[in-house]
């Protein structure tokens, strides 16, 4: 019998021991983690201590290798074993799971960042894992996120989360691009973790991976303000550095030192995005407004009378990302004259020497919530020159922008008389402006087409003139839609009166 080598000996041993120990349903490639000394946190610099702290250990424990005869030659060839060591990912790693406070995990791939999030889903069984979470995918954004919550506290939630499109509200998760994947799928795990009055931990591996690093960043600068403003307790993994600055991790550990390095925690301080220096505000024109005309949840072209545009961009490509129009305002609104006291009343010349209204305000979807647009309006108001300009802003009670940028919020407008009279008339005819069939009725029904013309002339009369000629070549298609806007729309009514 040929003798064996001290080599094949070892190679044996290892695979019995293997075998005897391991139990049956051992998990190959596990993670060992281990985790000691968790006790509620008392920070006297935080107002809510119902965090953790936890120190935590990760092994990684390699899958054992099918003894093949390449595997086993490969091993004598050149003297190796074929089950790889244990491997360290991180020995005695304090985190500090508070509310309100961001942890970042960063390293190449490999260094163990996925492995730290699982071992801590272990830990903590209530742990909600973003990149994991599951949502259905035949339910509107608007029906799934919030279900429990009234309306109006599910879009607060979805427009902290950066997505404030009320297109956006009605589709399913399929039909939104990665980042407003990413969005949704963070404003339903929020709701999800705080439904029951528990905050719990929020994981996310790959932050920011697929995404344009533009992108990418603005939704770390809305991340950091969630988690201060809501008191969310999050550990994020990433690969890409280029995100702590809009982040402003509380905890940022760094898995490419040989046993994880956490950096110091820094106080959070309130700044812009940080690429907000790449970008300059020029003046536009009409024609800008094509591109971003299919981002406004109004997909209408109708501007009034434009008097100025000013058009947020990038110094370097010239890319444009937000765009702010001011047209001449209609002739005769309520609230300007219960503001003003009736200065501009029955005065055209007046309101045309000294009014503005700010008609349009879209920013680019990829950067909403990074406060560009807040931005863009504070920056062009003094510019307009005019010493009033009004706004009547139908997301003003979702997304109060224009009273922070010094807009006098006055109050929200009522339905107009001659809209309840139109109202009325079609309830006469047993029409429904919100149901299925009322863009059927209004192209099939002569009668609820002149209702529903009249009502979209005299909104053109006072807005930008020349209504009858406007109606007539429209679609009933188009009327019809134009009149569900009219009549649903309730916009809040701001001012704005310069030094």
């Amino acid at each position: 019998m040929k003798s064996r080598s001290k080599h094949d000996v070892e190679i044996d041993r290892r695979r019995r021991r293997k075998t005897n120990h391991s139990p049956a349903n051992a998990n190959p490639g596990r993670l060992d983690a281990e985790n000691r000394d968790t006790e509620p946190i008392h920070d006297p610099h935080h107002p809510d201590n119902r965090g953790h702290a936890a120190l935590l250990s990760v092994m990684h424990q390699p899958a054992p290798r099918r003894m093949t005869q390449r595997v086993s030659e490969v091993c004598q060839l050149f003297g190796i074993l074929p089950d790889a060591q244990p491997v360290p990912v991180i020995e005695n790693l304090a985190l500090q799971l508070q509310p309100g406070t961001l942890t970042l995990l960063t390293g190449p791939s490999g260094c163990g960042k996925s492995s730290v999030l699982t071992a801590l889903q272990q830990r903590f069984p209530q742990a909600r894992a973003v990149h994991l979470a599951q949502l259905p995918r035949q339910r509107s954004i608007v029906d799934m996120v919030g279900a429990r919550r009234p309306l109006a506290e599910t879009l607060k939630l979805l427009t902290a989360c950066a997505l404030g499109e009320p297109r956006l509200w009605l589709r399913h998760i399929d039909e939104l691009s990665s980042g407003e994947q990413f969005r949704a799928t963070l404003a339903w795990c929020i709701d999800q973790q705080q439904r029951d009055g528990q905050q719990g931990l929020l994981l996310a591996d790959e932050f920011g991976a697929i995404l344009h690093r533009r992108a990418a960043q603005a939704i770390a600068y809305n991340l950091r303000k969630l988690v201060t403003d809501w008191q969310l307790t999050v550990v994020l993994a990433t690969t890409h550095s280029d995100l702590v600055t809009d982040l402003q991790p509380d905890y940022h550990i760094e898995l490419n030192e040989p046993i994880g390095h956490s950096a110091p925690r820094r106080p959070i301080v309130r700044k812009p995005i940080s690429f907000l220096r790449r970008l300059e505000i020029v003046p536009g024109g009409k024609a800008d407004y094509l591109d971003f005309a299919a981002m406004h949840y109004r997909r209408t072209d109708e501007l009034g009378f434009v008097d100025c545009v000013f058009v947020l961009r990038e110094k370097s490509s010239g890319e444009k990302l937000g765009i702010v129009v001011y047209s001449h305002p209609p002739l005769e609104l309520y609230l300007r004259n219960k503001a003003t006291n009736d200065r501009f009343k029955r005065q055209p010349q007046l309101l045309n020497r000294e009014m503005r209204i700010l008609r349009r305000l879209v920013v680019h979807p990829d950067v909403r919530g990074c406060g560009l647009g807040h931005y863009l309006v504070r920056k062009t108001l003094p510019r307009v020159g005019t010493p009033f300009i009004e706004c009547l802003a139908g997301m003003g009670a979702v997304n109060p922008v224009f009273e922070r940028d010094g807009m006098k919020l006055i109050g929200a407008c009522p339905t107009p008389a001659n809209r309840r009279k139109h109202l009325e008339a079609l309830q006469t005819l047993g029409v429904d402006p919100w149901g299925p069939d009322f863009v059927a009725q209004t192209i099939r029904r002569p009668r609820v087409r002149r209702i529903v013309a009249r009502l979209v002339y005299d909104w053109y009369q006072a807005t930008t003139g020349h209504g009858e000629q406007r109606v007539a070549r429209q679609s009933p298609e188009f009327l019809a839609q134009t009149f569900r806007g009219l009549i649903g729309n309730r916009p809040l009514y701001y001012l704005w009166q310069g030094a």
